[in-house]
């Protein structure tokens, strides 16, 4: 039987599959984006597909601190989109 690779999520702290979450990239150039492959190159955080977990991670700030740069609103605006997305 092979094991399903798991991950926690950064908003809520829960573990869960790794196909179930969204990762977040931090490149070499700082650039922080939404990887829907799973397959960027560079540090990954994830994240539940839930609109709670993102108020979550806003709240708390937690992006910033695991990524140790500042995000800028616009990428939690599109973040919530994709999640409005991926949900229905």
């Amino acid at each position: 039987m092979k094991k399903v690779p798991e991950r926690t999520c950064t908003g809520c702290g829960v573990s869960k599959p790794k196909q179930e979450l969204l990762r977040i990239v931090k490149d070499k150039e700082n650039n922080i984006s939404i990887d829907l492959t799973g397959k960027k190159n560079g540090r990954g955080a994830y994240i539940c597909t839930d609109v709670k977990c993102i108020d979550k991670l806003i709240k708390s700030n937690r992006l910033a601190k695991v990524f140790e740069c500042n995000i800028s609103n616009e990428f939690y605006e599109d973040l919530r989109d994709v999640v409005a997305k991926l949900s229905k």
